[in-house]
């Protein structure tokens, strides 16, 4: 008899770090008493620390497979989902069956308005630990079980420049395309020298062949976003990305259809529920999904029906600490339209010492992880950065 599903746990970790996420603090911007900051380029609230919520989900046979999903806000509402809902659904379960799983999971509380937010994350982050499971059961990695191994390594694009000016961030850029990198993005949300400024250095001081992207982080209307990428065009953008608030659909497609250059988005878009309309309309002609966000099984069939619209994948990777990151890596290198995978440096390689896994970036690509599954496990040295569920 097949091993079953037997315990689903979750844990919440919090890894301290010396600058926030996407640099230090602005103009106006302050941490909270609960840990956070709002970033006043956007609105948008984040953890002073990389904070995750993994997922273990342990066979009768004792084989465990490991998930790890968004713990950024407020984690113990996705923990609070796991325990009470989505594991004590599962015990018992087949791990051969996961897109099954996902899909019953996620039809449990669509007629109550869930189909977004904390609970699909937490089906995301047990959709992950599951096909991890069936990987190690089977003793296959997670890109074999998804259509097969189209490469073994997947072209990296440095995400994020940290530094408090325009010379300090060129800096980084040099610093990574003397290691092999070829493409850089930065988030406007933290350009305080202005986000055509930032391009402009970037492109003089890293030349013609430099593939450089820049992330708008929501923050303008869409005749706004228009305009300014007119003014970007000079500098040859690779693409930009999401330069409307996430609900515009109708001015996500009107950016898309008014300028000359790739225009990206998706990452917090969770579905092919969410997805599908904007293809519809080409929006975009880059769709950026979020594994801890997605899942796997979403993951895949958002990618391949971006395929069917010809639209290419370029995986969006956040904080985290390498789990759902292993994951993508596998997914992407199933695809026929992912020309490269974001690399978030500044949480990836701090945090590759809390995990055991072959995975690694440099010069210019992510190595695979080895193994079955996803080819990663939680380190002992993680469980320092434990937080209680309260």
């Amino acid at each position: 008899m097949f091993a079953k599903i037997k315990t689903v746990e979750s844990f919440i970790v919090s890894i301290p770090r010396d600058t926030p996420y996407l640099g230090a603090l602005g103009p106006g911007e302050r941490v909270t008493e609960r840990g956070y900051l709002i970033r006043q380029g956007n609105g948008t609230i984040y953890p002073t620390t990389d904070r995750s919520v993994l997922i273990k989900i342990t066979a009768d046979d004792g084989t465990v497979g490991w998930g790890e999903t968004y713990g950024i806000v407020a984690p113990t509402a996705v923990t609070s989902i796991i325990d009470d809902v989505l594991g004590p659904v599962i015990v018992g379960r087949d791990p051969r069956d996961p897109m099954v799983i996902q899909e019953d999971l996620y039809d449990l509380m669509r007629v109550r308005g869930c189909f977004g937010g904390f609970y699909v994350d937490a089906i995301a982050g047990v959709d992950i630990a599951v096909w991890d499971l069936y990987g190690k059961l089977l003793g296959q990695p997670l890109v074999k079980l998804l259509g097969g191994q189209r490469r073994a390594t997947i072209p990296a694009y440095v995400s994020g420049l940290p530094g408090a000016t325009l010379e300090d961030r060129l800096a980084v850029a040099r610093g990574f395309q003397a290691r092999g990198f070829d493409a850089f993005k930065y988030a406007a949300v933290v350009s305080f020298d202005g986000i055509v400024q930032e391009m402009r250095v970037l492109r003089e001081g890293l030349g013609p062949d430099a593939r450089l992207m820049v992330d708008l982080h929501w923050k303008f209307t869409a005749q706004e976003a228009i305009q300014l990428i007119e003014q970007l065009m000079p500098y040859r953008p690779y693409f930009v990305e999401a330069p409307c608030q996430p609900e515009d659909m109708e001015g996500q497609a009107h950016v898309g259809a008014n300028i000359k250059v790739p225009l990206a988005l998706g990452e917090e878009w969770r579905t092919v529920y969410e997805y599908r309309p904007r293809m519809e309309r080409r929006a975009m002609s880059i769709v950026q999904p979020e594994i801890g966000h997605t899942g796997v099984s979403q993951f895949m069939q958002i990618a391949r029906m971006a395929n069917a619209f010809h639209m290419k994948v370029i995986p969006h990777a956040s904080i985290g600490i390498g789990i759902f990151q292993a994951a993508s890596l596998h997914a992407a290198a199933a695809l026929p339209n992912c020309p490269m995978h974001e690399y978030q440096h500044s949480v990836f390689d701090r945090n590759l010492q809390y995990v055991q896994t072959s995975m690694r970036c440099a010069a210019g690509a992510f190595t695979l992880p080895e193994g079955p599954g996803l080819g990663i496990e939680p380190a002992d040295s993680l469980w320092q950065f434990l937080c209680p569920k309260t």
